[in-house]
């Protein structure tokens, strides 16, 4: 019922930036929060940085000073905006959001996208 597509992500090379995007849709009636994760090969899934509908945020210590997140509810589309990356940063990033559904029979669940990789390599 609910669907996430992400974009952005592609190669870039050490020190650059880039910006990816989620949107979400479906039957929506509210978002709660949105988010993005990362998993390197070999390592557990780890939070990125999320932000709430009201605009409270929350980083990974690895990423403060270099990401930033964005919301637009109107659009229910989140960005992660990545400057400065960094070898160690290569990874799939997924999107999450935490969605009541607009459904009949409504509920709360938390739902991922599909993944888009992120290379750092000169």
């Amino acid at each position: 019922q609910v669907q996430l597509v992400e974009s952005g992500g592609g190669l870039v090379q050490p020190g650059g930036s880039l910006r990816l995007s989620c949107a979400a849709s479906g039957s929506i009636s509210i978002i709660y929060a949105m988010g993005w994760y990362r998993q390197a090969p070999g390592k557990q899934r780890e939070l990125v940085a999320d932000i709430t509908s009201g605009g409270s945020t929350n980083f990974a210590d690895s990423v403060k000073g270099r990401f930033t997140i964005s919301r637009d509810n109107a659009k229910n589309t989140v960005y992660l905006q990545m400057n400065s990356l960094k070898p160690e940063d290569p990874a799939v990033y997924y999107c999450n959001a935490d969605v009541r559904t607009s459904t009949v029979a409504g509920s709360r669940s938390r739902y991922w996208g599909q993944g888009t990789q992120v290379t750092v390599s000169s």
